[in-house]
């Protein structure tokens, strides 16, 4: 496959990689086990919902990125693609903040079940947590989506404009346009010899006086017959 033909390649993998990052959103990042007696359960399960909420607007603005790069013009792309770097940036940071830290990024569920709020109160009703694999699964499909930014930004030069059609149809359009005004002023002022008048006399007596405005041939005739 050319690089000319490789949009839709492109495209596609992007919308895959922001399902990626939408599916680990929506499964269990953390397992979380209270101490003894703190709560009315033993463990709480927090999902990408409760400790990456970010994940869900980001998954959702790079797959309208990718569905604009359909019909996106060449400067558009390149602005594209400098946000799906910036998206893919953003997902990565997130996760791995939460990676980093389980019980804060799982303090809401763990303080609705605890009844704490604050963040030192969560901490001394946690026991122990376990990590499941959707947090990576999340990272790389932010690390996908960088790669696919710089990639957009590589391959996007070969990619036909969405414009041409429409320029040539434009351009035509335009040409016969012109071509029957071009007509209809020749008809024009063939008639109008005809008649005895000077075609290119009412340009040039625009703003003159009824008296100063210059006459035919025709009406000087006339005007040496009523005399």
């Amino acid at each position: 496959m050319t690089l000319r033909r490789s949009r839709p390649l492109v495209i596609v993998a992007g919308l895959l990689v922001a399902g990626i990052v939408m599916l680990s959103w929506t499964q269990t990042w953390f397992t979380v086990h209270l101490r003894t007696g703190t709560a009315v359960v033993s463990t709480v399960t927090a999902d990408g919902s409760k400790t990456v909420p970010q994940y869900t607007a980001l998954a959702i603005a790079s797959l309208a990125l990718f569905l604009a790069m359909t019909i996106a013009g060449r400067v558009v792309r390149v602005v594209l693609a400098v946000v799906e770097v910036l998206l893919g940036v953003a997902v990565i940071v997130t996760g791995v903040s939460a990676l980093r830290d389980p019980v804060a990024a799982a303090r809401t569920a763990i303080g609705t079940v605890a009844g704490v709020s604050d963040l030192a109160g969560v901490r001394r009703v946690v026991a122990s947590v376990d990590v499941t694999a959707w947090p990576a699964v999340g990272i790389v499909g932010g690390a996908l989506a960088v790669v696919l930014g710089v990639v957009v930004l590589v391959v996007q030069r070969a990619w036909p404009g969405p414009s041409r059609k429409y320029g040539a149809a434009t351009t035509g359009a335009a040409a016969d346009a012109s071509a029957a005004v071009t007509t209809r002023d020749a008809i024009t002022d063939w008639d109008d010899l005809s008649a005895g008048s000077d075609p290119t006399a009412g340009d040039d007596a625009v703003g003159l006086e009824d008296g100063d405005r210059p006459t035919t041939p025709q009406q000087n005739e006339e005007h040496r017959e009523q005399h």
